[in-house]
């Protein structure tokens, strides 16, 4: 019973960031904004950290099933 939500927050972590790391990613190669009106370099940085953040908060909440 407990492990279903901890099933749903992983995924719904994992997901958004690897799509947050892969836009990003994107963008950054098509050297286009990441956000805007923000530095190119504190958008990346920032977009980057919060990606990698949840991609491991996702991977934290699939191991504690």
């Amino acid at each position: 019973m407990e492990s279903g939500p901890a099933i749903f927050a992983g995924t719904a972590f994992t997901l958004f960031g690897a799509g947050l790391l892969l836009w990003t990613g994107v963008r950054l190669r098509h050297r286009a904004p990441v956000a805007h009106g923000v530095s190119p370099a504190t958008a990346a940085g920032l977009a980057t950290i919060f990606g990698a953040a949840s991609l491991a908060l996702g991977v934290w909440c699939f191991g504690r099933v």
